[in-house]
């Protein structure tokens, strides 16, 4: 059976490559990273019941980090779980896609979705 991570990476928690070289380590074959790029005022309630946790109003651009993951391991798998691709240039993000795609030697894997904001 195979295993895969995912972690919000902010400004407060483990460095994602760091975390990238450990879950290698370990042979888990995956590590996804989510986004979250804009916060409206007004916004659909958050589905766990609560208030928006912090790490949706730290979180780091998926694709830079999976870069710096990508140049420090060499085999576990590398994602967006998801990205928010209403949310992107379509352009700019073929180019980010295909950019860190090459740069894992292939290991890039993009889960995309609309996120679960509705304003």
């Amino acid at each position: 059976m195979k295993f895969a991570l995912q972690m919000f990476p902010t400004d407060y928690a483990i460095p994602a490559h760091e975390l990238a070289q450990a879950a290698e380590d370990l042979e888990f074959e995956a590590l996804f990273f989510p986004e979250h790029t804009h916060m409206p005022v007004e916004h659909t309630p958050f589905p766990g019941g609560t208030e928006l946790p912090l790490q949706y109003s730290h979180t780091l651009d998926p694709f830079a980090v999976i870069g710096a993951c990508a140049a420090v391991t060499s085999t576990i798998k590398l994602g967006t779980g998801i990205a928010l691709v209403i949310q992107r240039d379509p352009i700019m993000l073929a180019k980010e896609v295909a950019s860190v795609d090459l740069l894992s030697n292939g290991r890039f894997l993009f889960g995309i979705g609309g996120g679960f904001l509705i304003v």
